[in-house]
């Protein structure tokens, strides 16, 4: 039998060595592992084009049975800022029921953005980024795999759109919340690559993630470029501010109005004649097969990472491609299957609200 004496230092350590476990972020105690863990699908910003990003990721988790194997998804929407996406990945390093991350990075460019999530996989969290990636040439280590657009492709299939709509070209203006994000630029550098020579881009704004911005950013568009011949949406609500301003200042007749994404009143502004062609993505898919791959990992399930990442550990092994879709008015668009790739859904504004209604979403 240990003296009083013995024991009571004994104890002393062994609680200490449990506080400490709690505090340090690489040690997560089994009991943590094993019930009452989150994975967190951090968006970067609240538009609309994430409630069909989260609809894919809650139906994940009810497909894998999540709460069967104590796990929860939990959506955390950001605003557009470096700052709170920072701010937030600093609260799951300092939790230790955080098991993964699916992130949709606000600044490839922000090395704190890529430190944090060097810390968060150091510390045993399972962390890949979703719609909007890191910088690849520089920080591709710090997460798992990239599951969304391949946006520079994306930005292609709409400059074919737009050169197929406008033969002539023209000046053009484009509109985006962040102009420095990933997928910002690749959009904008695959649409003016091929758009081609024809088409001038005139200027690019980007509005922070404010609608007021957005619909301003409009305006001062079309008031110090009189002559634009067409206006591009390159992030989800841009689109709709388009649609607003035009209807307001009477302009509709002399511009053609492309957008990425189908946020509704996208669709209700497709549908009264006022949006020429949408090039949409999957957000469903970024949110579903983001929660199904955090499992897989937390499982070492490896026959699962490998459905979703077939190629991994080869050169972009580490990219899953969720799909496009361009989305025309009626049969009489001069816009036709044959203009796209191969794997590049077409459909009509009509087989389009089909293919929403099937799967419980109202935008895309």
């Amino acid at each position: 039998m240990k003296p009083r004496h013995a024991v009571a230092a004994y104890c002393a350590v062994l609680i200490a060595g449990m506080a400490l476990a709690q505090g340090i972020p690489g040690c997560r105690t089994t009991s943590q592992q094993s019930s009452n863990r989150r994975l967190v699908v951090l968006t970067n910003g609240s538009s609309p084009f994430w409630d069909a990003g989260a609809a894919g990721a809650r139906n994940a988790a009810r497909d894998l049975k999540l709460d069967a194997a104590g796990l929860q998804v939990v959506i955390d929407r950001g605003d557009f800022t470096v700052e709170t996406q920072l701010e937030k990945l600093k609260q799951y390093a300092s939790s230790t029921d955080v098991a993964g991350v699916a992130i949709s990075v606000t600044d490839e460019n922000s090395q704190a953005i890529v430190d944090e999530l060097r810390r968060l996989q150091e510390s045993g969290v399972k962390v890949i980024t979703i719609d909007s990636d890191l910088d690849r040439s520089k920080a591709r280590d710090a997460r798992y795999a990239y599951i969304g657009t391949d946006n520079f492709v994306a930005g292609r299939e709409l400059g074919k759109a737009a050169a197929a709509l406008l033969p002539d070209g023209g000046p053009y203006a484009a509109f985006v919340g962040l102009k420095g994000a990933t997928n910002a630029r690749e959009r904008i550098g695959g649409f003016s690559e091929a758009a081609g020579p024809k088409f001038e881009q005139r200027e690019v704004f980007g509005d922070g993630g404010e609608a007021d911005v957005a619909r301003k950013n409009v305006r001062d568009a079309l008031d110090r470029n009189p002559e634009l011949a067409m206006l591009a949406g390159i992030w989800s609500y841009n689109t709709p501010a388009i649609i607003d301003v035009v209807a307001e200042l009477g302009v509709r007749d002399k511009l053609t109005i492309v957008g990425f994404d189908a946020d509704p009143p996208a669709i209700s502004g497709m549908q009264a004649g006022d949006v020429d062609v949408m090039l949409v993505q999957n957000p469903y898919q970024m949110g579903y097969q983001g929660v199904r791959l955090l499992k897989a990992l937390l499982d070492d399930d490896m026959s699962t990472r490998d459905d979703i990442l077939p190629d991994y550990g080869q050169p972009d092994g580490d990219l899953h491609d969720t799909g496009l879709k361009i989305v025309v008015p009626d049969a009489d668009s001069p816009l036709e299957p044959g203009m796209f790739l191969p794997n590049t859904e077409f459909l009509l504004l009509g087989e389009f609200q089909g293919w929403l209604r099937e799967n419980g979403l109202t935008g895309s």
